[in-house]
């Protein structure tokens, strides 16, 4: 391996960790609340976003369903062809778009807000079409991606993962969601097997 090789990639746990420790300064508590409390009230949640951000959205998606929030992943091509039929009115609808202008959640967006469905937008533009037409935006901080050229989703998708983790922990805060419940449903791998180990007495 070259050695300039090894240098960018020891310089991967650098550039992300600085990301990580910068974002808290970008916390808005008021609209952190706000979110939290959207979320905690979804009778469902939609989670939707593009590329990179679609997989983190899948991540997030899977999360609350391990906090027995009832969510799915709604691909952006399947979204306009019906799949936002899930969600009603007083329903969530979280969308991650870097840049907030990501052509094919628009018309997503005009679906959301047509059929009143709370809207969580994360994105670093503030000013994109997407938060302006969201009811809570939460700003994503992002420092550079990993590789040389700043071009691959990197950085950018761990720093959205981070988001939608203090979104959970939030949430579990928030309702008390308890090892017990979570052992009912995760009852598989080495996890569920630690979560349902019965304690034996001699």
């Amino acid at each position: 391996m070259k050695n300039e090789t090894m240098k960018r990639v020891r310089d991967v746990y650098r550039i992300e960790a600085e990301c990580i420790l910068e974002m808290e300064k970008h916390l808005d508590e008021d609209a952190f609340s706000k979110a939290v409390e959207m979320l905690k009230k979804a009778p469902r949640i939609g989670t939707c976003g593009c590329g990179h951000s679609g997989i983190a959205c899948q991540h997030f998606a899977h999360l609350l369903c391990c906090a027995e929030f009832p969510a799915r992943f709604i691909s952006p091509a399947e979204a306009v062809h019906g799949a936002t039929g899930f969600l009603k009115e007083g329903d969530v609808m979280v969308f991650a778009s870097r840049g907030g202008k990501t052509k094919e959640l628009l018309p997503i967006l005009d679906i959301c807000k047509k059929r009143n469905v709370g809207i969580i937008t994360i994105t670093e533009n503030i000013d994109s079409p997407l938060a302006e037409g969201s009811d809570v935006v939460l700003k994503q901080y992002v420092n550079r991606e990993t590789d040389r050229d700043n071009s691959q989703g990197t950085t950018s998708t761990t720093s959205l993962c981070v988001i939608f983790h203090t979104l959970q922990t939030a949430l579990i805060e928030e309702t008390d969601y308890s090892n017990e419940q979570f052992a009912v449903i995760h009852p598989g791998g080495a996890v569920g097997e630690r979560l349902n180990r019965k304690e034996t007495t001699c």
